[in-house]
């Protein structure tokens, strides 16, 4: 897509506060996804975790998503290393979103995203949209 579509996405992605309004706070949150990513990882604090979840990529989704709305709250005090960390997570959605078209749920499709600096709106739809389907796959 050209530059004019990538201006469309960041205007459609609510604002941060908007997107994250219902969002646990940063602690629960991160605490939260420590404990999915021993489980998707095969750990638990019991044992190994046997079988795969019924919605593995669902899974994987939404621990993805949940992962770059984390880091992408943590760097809208703008400083340069959590906002390094929020463009990477942010970049691995849109891959993951790419290959797995189907479990979008905004506007705006990863493809739309051409631009690095607006992966993090598209982060903000997603997760906006994830939300207010009641966080599928968590």
């Amino acid at each position: 897509m050209d530059a004019t579509s990538d201006r469309r996405t960041r205007t459609a992605a609510p604002p941060a506060h908007r997107a994250y309004a219902d969002a646990p706070d940063l602690r629960r949150e991160m605490h939260r996804l420590l404990a999915l990513g021993a489980e998707r990882d095969g750990r638990r604090a019991g044992g190994p975790v046997t079988g795969a979840p019924a919605h593995a990529t669902a899974a994987e989704r939404a621990w993805l998503l949940r992962r770059a709305a984390l880091m992408d709250r943590m760097a809208l005090g703008g400083d340069p290393g959590p906002a390094a960390a929020a463009a990477e997570t942010a970049e691995r959605l849109v891959r993951f979103d790419r290959r797995h078209p189907g479990l979008v749920a905004g506007p705006y499709r990863p493809g739309a995203v051409t631009l690095a600096r607006r992966r993090r709106h598209y982060v903000r739809q997603e997760y906006a949209a994830w939300t207010v389907a009641g966080c599928p796959g968590s």
